[in-house]
């Protein structure tokens, strides 16, 4: 993939990634404003979170990441790819109706383990009964993550980036319908959750059918090629499991303070945004490039793409952080404060955002580092270093709870994340040129944080000057401080040649 093409393939996973987090916030402001962070909400989020865990676990991280270079490879050599998709699919599919089955019996004992501090009130119950009806959810999209690798791995990113935006529609839709008719909006909304990942995974499979891969169903079978693959996401299995256990550890300590799961939830909506444009963007399009390149032996191709999906990451990512940092409560209050959303919770909210912006470059910098090992089939290093960042997290998690709340499980993951990307790109050090950053990405750098530290002190004195203007209208103030500011963000990286007009334009054109 041409360093253009590597560009714009980021660009349309970002585009349809931004379509679908505009909607997914446009349904946290409707669940905020219907739910408030009283215990149906909680219930939701915790319930929710399950199959979304072992979603990761699963599919999007252990087995993708093992799955998508094997896959890639075997397209680029022409081999018979389609057979070995097929065989991982009924791997994948029985691992995820047996986990199904377990989790539907043991649910009590998953939400305890989720947020012990549910038991004993009604949360509990009701976490219970809604993860019963959610969690199926996982048996649909871990298949449509499997189909959207063998699009990403063929170079056709849209119908895969699309994807989310249906669940996003679905469950806005399933709330507005409650609310309408008088029904009860958790139950409607938790009922929309298998159901989205049904048209989800009904998407991809068309998509796929068309690209020339219509995977028919197996009976699974261990064959070599599925021991390798086993083999090989076993360690990335195990670097996923260290990070549910992370996502674990926070919810354990938010559980204890009320309201506080979904004040981390809707901070971390709110970070996701620019981390779902940008890493997943990166994460998707690179994995792939980077393998098929090492499978050719290029590596200055390997490098190229390497840094200028770093150069690329950072242009976007560091001012989305300074954003996160000095203005969090004008952004929170509008989206979130109406209903049954308070001001206290608002601000309870933008404490947590300002913490996680603080961590937002590390975990965009995880998703460019990783594809360095995952391309070379090394899921070891990752495991390796993913333990180290769990015991930061849960020291930091536990030991600070008493002393700051919850907002310990949000320094706690920040902290986690810098320490995951030191170790990264230490442990890259051994890979050789295509690891290696190139004088335009060190010149780059330092220009990027610059022209971010401007915006910087736009926004704050901003935020400021528009004091009268947010008492008229939040949404419209927000607006012209988040548009004035990017436009000088990007004037001041222009002048100052952190990232030129010319590149992106290029990165856009048709050719």
């Amino acid at each position: 993939m041409k360093p253009i093409r590597l560009i714009r393939g980021f660009l349309t996973v970002g585009v349809w990634t931004l379509a679908s987090r505009v909607l997914g916030f446009a349904r946290d402001i409707m669940f905020a404003a219907l739910l408030g962070a009283g215990p149906a909400a909680e219930a939701f989020v915790v319930a929710f979170s399950l199959p979304n865990m072992f979603r990761r676990f699963f599919a999007e991280g252990a087995f993708n990441m093992a799955f998508v270079p094997q896959f890639a490879k075997r397209v680029e050599a022409g081999e018979d790819a389609k057979t070995f998709a097929e065989q991982a699919m009924a791997l994948l599919a029985t691992a995820l109706i047996v986990l199904s089955v377990i989790a539907t019996v043991f649910m009590p004992a998953l939400v305890l383990a989720m947020a012990s501090g549910f038991g004993g009130d009604e949360r509990f119950d009701l976490a219970v009964d809604y993860g019963r009806v959610a969690f199926p959810y996982i048996f649909f999209i871990s298949l449509a993550a499997l189909f959207s690798g063998v699009l990403n791995a063929t170079g056709r990113f849209a119908a895969a980036a699309a994807a989310p935006v249906l669940l996003n529609i679905i469950l806005v839709g399933a709330m507005v319908m409650a609310s309408r008719a008088g029904w009860d909006v958790g139950r409607a909304l938790v009922w929309g959750v298998p159901i989205a990942g049904i048209a989800q995974l009904t998407l991809v499979w068309i998509a796929a059918s068309r690209a020339g891969f219509a995977l028919r169903p197996r009976l699974p079978r261990l064959t070599p090629e599925m021991k390798k693959l086993a083999i090989i996401a076993a360690p990335a299995a195990l670097a996923g499991g260290v990070v549910q256990v992370n996502l674990l550890v926070g919810r354990q300590v938010a559980s204890f303070f009320e309201g506080s799961i979904q004040y981390l939830n809707l901070a971390d909506r709110l970070y996701q945004l620019p981390l779902g444009v940008v890493a997943i963007a990166i994460g998707v399009v690179l994995l792939p490039d980077l393998s098929r390149r090492l499978r050719a032996g290029d590596e200055a191709g390997g490098r190229h793409g390497f840094n200028r999906a770093a150069e690329f990451a950072l242009f976007l990512t560091v001012p989305c952080a300074v954003a996160l940092m000095v203005i969090p409560e004008p952004m929170i209050s509008t989206l979130f404060q109406r209903g049954r959303f308070t001001a206290e919770d608002a601000t309870a909210t933008s404490l947590a955002v300002a913490i996680y912006g603080l961590g937002l470059p590390a975990f965009v910098l995880q998703k460019v580092l990783q594809p360095l090992f995952y391309a070379r089939e090394d899921t070891r290093s990752p495991f390796r270093y993913a333990v180290v960042a769990m015991v930061v997290n849960a020291v930091l998690a536990i030991g600070l709870a008493p002393v700051i709340g919850y907002l310990a499980a949000a320094w706690a993951t920040t902290t986690a994340g810098w320490a995951m990307v030191v170790l990264l790109w230490l442990g890259s050090r051994k890979m050789g040129s295509a690891a290696e950053l190139d004088d335009r990405l060190r010149r780059r750098i330092w220009r990027i944080i610059v022209a971010s530290a401007g915006l910087g002190v736009v926004l704050w004195a901003g935020n400021i000057a528009l004091a009268p203007v947010f008492e008229v209208t939040r949404a419209g103030a927000l607006a012209l401080l988040i548009i004035g500011g990017s436009v000088i963000y990007f004037i001041i990286s222009h002048v100052i040649n952190a990232f030129r007009f010319s590149e992106l334009r290029s990165a856009v054109k048709r050719g």
